[in-house]
């Protein structure tokens, strides 16, 4: 068994837990920006390697650390830039737990005959004797469902994956670290983006970007008056209200539309940046299987988005139209929008724009 140990209390307590249960287990960290970076407190940092490090030796298992900067940079970070030069919005956790977690960790689990990858995400699975399939439920603790990250997974990768914390609650898993008296019992919550920890995305971009790869341009309203000019695509997010630089105005604007090869920046009312519906590309589902060309499912088009009801419609080569049963605010692109059937997650894909 191979356990993603981070450091931090989920994955130190899901690690407990397999030991409690019998499993020969062997505990990894994996060496990301962050930690190369030396942002201490944030996810992948120094303190969380020796945190790590010291909860294996409280549990008495092997530990090591696998050194993935070069995928991270290249599958992660570089993706995320050239998102946002884009006009589009990346979710890297979405990415890093696609081609990392459940990808490159998978590689080193079967050179190590590990025969399952356990990891502290708040998700659950379980198994379906009339369909002999896997399937991919949220997690019980409604505030930290990471079922959303996981719509990727295959039916080969779920029934090899454990998520040893997914029927507990945070303070349950809070609760459990206490009374093995694990250093990190009470550690706080490290943040989403490892590789941004000051949250300033603007910066970091213009940092590794070259001068002629930002599009600065105009910021127009819907009928294309121009209000004002920005510095670049970059700071712009589909959604956003505040840091337009947009003064005077009767009423809030937030941004509708970024289009990359021109620059042009689109702000509209809260009314204008509702949408029936979005394109999604790349869709995969948990089963495998395609379901019929129609099939009333919950969205979800953010990791902290309400699930709403809509209709998916299938369409050639991967990709689908998905309607909301009422208009709904910012579809973004570059996010995902992930499929549920009540707590089950059927599968999603990435958001092209909306309908």
């Amino acid at each position: 068994m191979l356990s993603a140990l981070s450091g931090g209390v989920d994955s130190a307590v899901a690690t407990a837990l397999l030991v409690e249960a019998g499993y020969d287990v062997i505990a990894i960290s994996m060496l990301l920006a962050g930690s190369a970076e030396g942002h201490a407190g944030s996810c992948c940092s120094i303190d969380d390697f020796q945190d790590a490090r010291r909860v294996a030796e409280q549990l008495g298992i092997p530990y090591y650390v696998l050194n993935l900067k070069d995928a991270f940079q290249t599958r992660v970070i570089d993706v995320f830039t050239r998102e946002y030069q884009h006009g589009r919005t990346p979710n890297p956790c979405l990415l890093c737990n696609r081609d990392l977690k459940f990808d490159v960790l998978w590689q080193r689990a079967r050179e190590l005959d590990a025969e399952f990858v356990a990891t502290g995400h708040y998700a659950q699975i379980a198994w379906d004797d009339e369909t002999q399939q896997a399937q991919l439920l949220r997690g019980v603790d409604p505030y930290k469902d990471q079922s959303y990250f996981l719509f990727t997974l295959s039916q080969p990768q779920l029934m090899r994956t454990l998520f040893p914390v997914g029927h507990l609650t945070k303070e349950q898993v809070r609760e459990k670290a206490r009374a093995l008296d694990l250093r990190v019992a009470e550690k706080p919550e490290s943040q989403d983006i490892c590789f941004v920890p000051d949250g300033n995305y603007a910066r970091f971009l213009e940092q590794r970007l070259d001068p002629e790869q930002v599009t600065p341009g105009e910021v127009v309203d819907q009928a294309g008056q121009v209000l004002g000019r920005h510095e670049g695509i970059h700071r712009f997010t589909v959604g956003q209200r505040r840091g337009l630089g947009l003064g005077g105005l009767s009423e809030p604007r937030y941004v509708t539309q970024i289009d990359a090869p021109s620059g042009r920046v689109t702000v509209g009312t809260q009314d204008q940046l509702n949408m029936r519906g979005l394109r999604a590309k790349e869709i995969s589902w948990i089963s495998g299987e395609q379901p019929p060309a129609e099939v009333q499912v919950a969205v979800k088009i953010r990791y902290r988005h309400t699930p709403i009801a809509a209709t998916v419609v299938t369409r050639s080569n991967a990709t689908a139209d998905v309607w909301f049963q009422d208009k709904h605010p910012a579809v973004t692109p570059g996010q995902a929008v992930v499929f549920y059937d009540d707590n089950q997650v059927l599968g999603g894909g990435w958001i092209e724009g909306p309908l």
